[in-house]
């Protein structure tokens, strides 16, 4: 084809600017075509806010998942090593060792033993951790919640002192306070030439009250000098167990061989995934499921779109018949409603992230809004351990979510454009 200059004319590619174009201008109501404008909006709307509420449901999925597990492993630890090394006469070369492993930020010497706590005529039963007063700084959240008078009589005396520390729900739990007597029962005392002396028992003072921001810990774990610990139980010299902890935690398993070649065959090596299986495989299964859910939502959010399109077709056969008589082809046509349908999608995409990221980013200031607006507390601080909704964006969610959402919309514009490609001119004509 040649124009009135003699150059020849190419055809248009895919997706060219008269396609773009046309597939905008059909979105662009007339009067008399309101119902499709209507639905378009309704469209977008329905995406932009099916995507908005998947990023901030996740993020704060996220949040809360990375906060717990903070809080958890602070307490307990990211790695364990257990067996001959804990009797060894050179275990204490052994902790050296793992201290200088690449990623390893803290090596603790730990006695673990139950016992029943009994105060003001009430009694309950948990678990005592001697640990070294030094080794209190590698326990963020416990070291912090200590006032500095707790942190410096915290093992001090002969045998590490009388002193203990107890946590803040234990303490709620048997009405005591700093200072008040504590008195435990050990199930198995100390040996003697008459064989075990049986369950002990001794009267501590309470030397400071700490909050690990997990209420079943603090209500579980009291506190004490490893050296008192090791003479109450009747271990003098020895550990339960070696605790550590990383500067990766979710990369433990690289840090299995060092640890292994560090303390020597015989003993055992595990993480935080073994101790806490239970409760990491429950995280992972419910942010799946959640997911799941959320994706099913944007995609009958997205399927909004096919609606508008079929009616775009129908208001449009003429148009479409008409475009065919004169040379346009049946793929010209299927993109030209496809790209109204994508775009639509798009744009409520675009939308719903920007909306949800904004959410995210500020969501301590609208919580604390929303409170002074209904005067109600929507977060308790002193059930959560936190005095705002934790939100973490992972960028990876927000490209998977922004991916799906556009897939869908794609899926839900290429249905009616199929119909309208395959729309006879001489048919749509005929009645014209």
């Amino acid at each position: 084809m040649t124009d009135t200059t003699g150059k020849t004319l190419k055809p248009a590619g895919p997706f060219s600017v008269w396609e773009i174009g046309l597939a905008l201008r059909y979105l662009r109501a007339k009067r008399k075509e309101g119902g499709i404008a209507l639905i378009a909006i309704i469209s977008y709307v329905a995406v932009a806010l099916a995507v908005m509420a998947l990023i901030v449901v996740m993020s704060i999925m996220a949040g809360f998942r990375a906060e717990l597990l903070s809080r958890m492993l602070s307490f307990n630890g990211h790695m364990y090593v257990q067996g001959q090394v804990l009797s060894n006469p050179e275990r204490d070369l052994a902790l050296e060792r793992l201290r200088e492993i690449p990623g390893v930020i803290s090596v603790t010497p730990l006695v673990e033993s139950p016992a029943m706590f009994q105060a003001s005529g009430r009694a309950t039963g948990g678990l005592v951790r001697g640990i070294r007063p030094e080794d209190l700084t590698s326990m963020t959240y416990v070291y912090d919640s200590l006032s500095q008078t707790a942190r410096d009589m915290f093992g001090k005396g002969d045998y590490g002192g009388d002193y203990v520390l107890i946590g803040k729900s234990l303490s709620e739990e048997l009405g005591i306070g700093v200072g008040s007597p504590i008195t435990l029962y050990s199930p198995t005392g100390a040996d003697s030439a008459f064989g075990n002396l049986g369950g002990l028992s001794k009267t501590y003072v309470v030397g400071g009250i700490f909050s690990s921001g997990t209420a079943d810990y603090d209500r579980a774990f009291v506190f004490m000098p490893l050296e008192q610990a090791q003479l109450f139980f009747g271990k003098e010299g020895l550990w339960d167990i070696i605790e550590m902890k990383t500067a990766e935690p979710d990369r433990v398993e690289t840090l299995r061989e060092p640890v292994r070649t560090a303390v020597g065959d015989g003993n055992l090596v595990s993480d935080w995934r073994d101790r806490l299986a239970a409760f990491w495989g429950a995280l992972k299964v419910e942010r799946v499921a959640m997911s799941i859910i959320l994706g099913l939502v944007v995609a009958i959010a997205a399927l909004n779109i096919i609606s508008g399109i079929v009616m775009l077709v129908k208001n449009k056969t003429r148009d479409i018949a008409i475009l065919r008589t004169v040379g346009a082809s049946q793929f010209s046509m299927l993109r030209i409603f496809f790209i109204s349908g994508a775009a639509i999608g798009i744009a409520g995409t675009v939308t719903g992230l920007v909306l949800g990221l904004l959410f995210c980013l500020n969501i301590g200031a609208i919580q604390h809004f929303l409170e002074w607006v209904f005067q109600v507390e929507l977060f308790n601080a002193d059930v959560y351990m936190l005095d705002a909704v934790p939100a973490l964006v992972d960028p990876m969610d927000v490209f998977w979510v922004a991916m799906w959402s556009f897939f869908m919309s794609c899926v839900a514009g290429l249905i009616p454009s199929w119909q309208a490609a395959k729309l006879d001119p001489v048919e749509a004509l005929r009645y014209e």
